[in-house]
């Protein structure tokens, strides 16, 4: 999941870097909107998880992806510019890694599947969010075409947080009979022990040692 994490904050570094070469902000400016837009959604989602420090101030792992992602964009910019809009697209690369992190590492702290999905939207829209405010842009989250930026998240996240409760109500009842099935079947008790110069009864005759019918006869024949 970390590296889902990082691949995500590589991404949003990009697109903030990005929005501030086009602002034209110089080499910190450009380092602080990537930084801002790598990290500000996973500092929101490990906030309100409890997760302090979260991992973006304790990890330098995080940092260093983000100002990576800054010198990349700085040196080689006109590169990214040849794409057919470059922002939306590491913004679609961001918001989808994103989804995906945040939605599972709130399922992992025990949050019910439909708020994981919100924290995992939360995840994915928070640095986009905060990098057009410092660009002192319209945040494409509430544009009128924001419903390619938001909708792409929300259905995602509703699929991570939801797909592993349908899939583990669909593959208990199998489980469940597969069990039944393997459930040993009861053997006849075994027969009691005989002691020794005993034997068995057959059926339709006396039993070993019991009363013949001429010794009843001979007994009734005594008696009268």
């Amino acid at each position: 999941m970390q590296t889902i994490d990082l691949i995500g904050v590589f991404a949003f570094g990009v697109s903030g870097a990005l929005m501030a070469v086009r602002r034209d902000f110089d080499v910190v400016g450009i380092a602080i909107l990537a930084v801002v837009t790598a990290l500000g959604g996973g500092i929101v989602r490990d906030l309100v998880l409890g997760d302090t420090p979260p991992p973006a101030f304790t990890r330098w792992e995080y940092l260093v992806v983000a100002l990576a992602a800054a010198a990349v964009t700085a040196v080689g910019h006109r590169v990214f510019t040849r794409l057919a809009r470059p922002l939306l697209v590491f913004d679609a690369a961001g918001l989808g890694l994103f989804c995906v992190a945040g939605t599972e590492k709130a399922l992992d702290h025990g949050l019910a599947p439909v708020a994981a999905a919100c924290l995992g939207v939360t995840t994915a829209v928070g640095g986009g969010v905060l990098r057009d405010v410092i660009a002192r842009e319209v945040p494409a989250l509430v544009r009128a075409d924001s419903e390619l930026y938001a909708l792409p998240a929300v259905a995602g996240a509703l699929v991570v947080g939801i797909a592993p409760t349908v899939d583990a109500d669909s593959t208990a009842l199998p489980g469940r009979r597969r069990r039944r099935l393997r459930r040993p079947r009861a053997r006849p008790a075994a027969p009691l022990a005989r002691s020794a110069g005993t034997k068995a009864a057959v059926p339709g005759r006396p039993a070993p040692g019991g009363p013949t019918p001429d010794s009843l006869t001979e007994r009734e024949d005594t008696k009268t």
